[in-house]
């Protein structure tokens, strides 16, 4: 029922946008960067150092950041005051604190908060979730959801390229990805609320759907940076609009290397 909301609202909000009125108007280009997180700070190739050679490369006009709305001012105003993040949220992300932040002071670029997370969402979802793990009745959901984690960590081992920027930037890791979390949103999306896997990646979208809607058709470039596993999701509804042309990581990757 969360999900059927969420997705109303989302085509109502999509139905309310000014069509444009010519074909010829300028598409904004997008990438989608993904993030392994507190990974970036041990890693011996995907590190920080890494990302702000390869955000330099990329040179976006607009980064649209795995940051709450409401955390974005506090994190801002901390950076400018001292050069360091102290905000909780945005504290848990090399990617912002070590790399985003800091390139602001020598690109030209805006940090747009589009993070559709809450404390209290996690704070339930964490909840719920430990509830289902001790409740004898949901042991076969428990342990279809573990082996379909096992089998998704397994798989992207075997590969032996864990944390290859050019790997994590492909159909195939999307893919292997999904194993796991299509599972998991299978069995608790619904009984998660809001904090479900496919509920969470439409609160996502819609921020960045708002971000794009706003600064239609003015030739822009958009990097969206979020952990690696909401890539495969963006990217599908991505692949959707007609009013931007969707980058390839790659050609980014190999000027970095």
């Amino acid at each position: 029922m969360t999900r059927i909301i969420l997705l109303c609202f989302f085509t109502i909000f999509l139905g309310c946008q000014p069509k444009p009125t010519t074909t010829t108007k300028p598409h904004n280009e997008v990438l989608v960067l993904g993030t392994i997180h507190s990974g970036h700070l041990t890693d011996s190739v995907y590190n920080v150092a890494y990302l702000d050679k390869l955000i330099r490369t990329i040179k976006p006009d607009y980064i649209l950041a795995e940051i709450p709305p409401n955390r974005m001012q506090a994190a801002m105003d901390g950076f400018k005051k001292d050069d360091s993040i102290s905000e909780p949220r945005v504290l848990r992300f090399p990617e912002y604190v070590d790399v985003v932040f800091p390139l602001t002071k020598e690109m030209d670029f805006e940090i747009m908060a589009t993070a559709g997370w809450t404390r209290m969402m996690a704070d339930e979802r964490n909840k719920k979730l430990g509830a289902i793990r001790d409740n004898p009745d949901r042991a076969d959901d428990w342990k279809a959801y573990t082996l379909a984690n096992q089998k998704t960590d397994s798989l992207y081992k075997a590969t032996n390229k864990v944390n290859d920027p050019y790997f994590i930037h492909t159909q195939a890791y999307d893919d292997i990805q999904d194993i796991g979390l299509q599972m998991y949103n299978k069995l608790f999306n619904d009984e998660l609320g809001l904090g479900g896997w496919e509920n969470i990646n439409i609160a996502h979208y819609w921020n960045i759907e708002k971000a794009l809607q706003k600064h239609r058709y003015e030739g822009k470039r958009f990097l969206i940076i979020y952990g690696a596993g909401h890539k495969g999701w963006f990217l599908r509804e991505l692949r959707k609009r007609d009013d931007i042309d969707l980058l390839e990581m790659k050609p980014f990757l190999d000027q970095v290397e």
